[in-house]
């Protein structure tokens, strides 16, 4: 199994309602090249975190065939809202339009046990859209401060959540080992692999979890609390924000995940 991510799509529709192009040739036929490269290198098996910016729609019947358009393409896919998902709705509504074909993650998290090719890992995702960070030439403490700190609340609920599903995810693969180990529940704990796994902790944002200048922000700090081994996001799409990306943070590294910053290929993570 291997770990893909990508953002900022900005789908609208077959025909494009509006094409990218208008944006420079280097967007001719985006979708078109997404989907060739995604058929080439994913398989069902593998993950797909989908970071923002997914279609201009703006309602979700709108965005319908945009959403189906990514959920016929190989892989677990796993979204989280970017700054122009004006389509996204409440969890129930998106559920019942898209059932499984897409987890919806905005302020949530989750953990799993995949196949690598070193062997087990348990890798913990989530995320949420997250915002400017002060310190951006487009921050404005009037109004932004206070989506600045909700977005830090509900980052923080994704990693806690994160937390919380590796503990559930240890303690349901012990209880199930000693139970296929000896047909029933022993009193002394079992020493398992699983207690020897590693933990990747991926923290999606759309975001940029830093400002122009690189600085620290309320995001990095959470990155660093939480001991997040790789953050993945999107948003950017010009050549000083390029340039200007670290390529980690800290001891988190940094995935900048833009459709057009990857030439229109996913970024294996993993």
């Amino acid at each position: 199994m291997k770990v893909f991510a990508i953002g900022d799509l900005h789908l609208s529709g077959n025909p494009p309602t509006k094409p990218m192009d208008i944006f420079g040739p280097h967007w001719d036929n985006h979708w078109s090249r997404i989907k060739e490269n995604w058929i080439d290198h994913v398989t069902d098996e593998d993950i797909v975190f989908l970071v923002g910016d997914m279609s201009w729609a703006l309602r979700l019947d709108e965005a319908a065939c945009d959403l189906q358009e990514i959920a016929s393409m190989p892989g677990k896919k796993y979204m989280i809202r970017g700054n122009h998902d004006y389509w996204w709705a409440s969890a129930n509504k998106m559920r019942n339009l898209m059932g499984d074909a897409i987890t919806f993650l905005q302020g949530h998290g989750t953990a799993q046990l995949i196949q690598t090719e070193e062997g087990p890992r348990i890798i913990a995702f989530g995320g949420t859209r997250a915002y400017l960070c002060p310190g951006d030439s487009h921050f404005i403490p009037e109004t932004d401060q206070s989506i600045y700190d909700r977005e830090l609340m509900r980052t923080e609920a994704a990693l806690q959540e994160m937390d919380a599903a590796v503990k559930s995810l240890i303690e349901e693969i012990t209880a199930k080992t000693k139970e296929d180990t000896t047909g029933s529940e022993m009193t002394e704990p079992l020493i398992i692999d699983i207690h020897n796994t590693p933990v990747t902790k991926l923290l999606l944002l759309h975001y940029p979890p830093l400002n122009e200048s690189n600085t620290p922000s309320g995001f990095t700090a959470l990155m660093e609390t939480y001991n997040v081994d790789t953050c993945i996001f999107g948003h950017l799409h010009d050549q000083i924000s390029f340039k200007r990306i670290p390529k980690e943070f800290g001891s988190t590294k940094l995935e900048l995940v833009s459709a057009d910053y990857l030439d229109f290929r996913l970024k294996e993570i993993m």
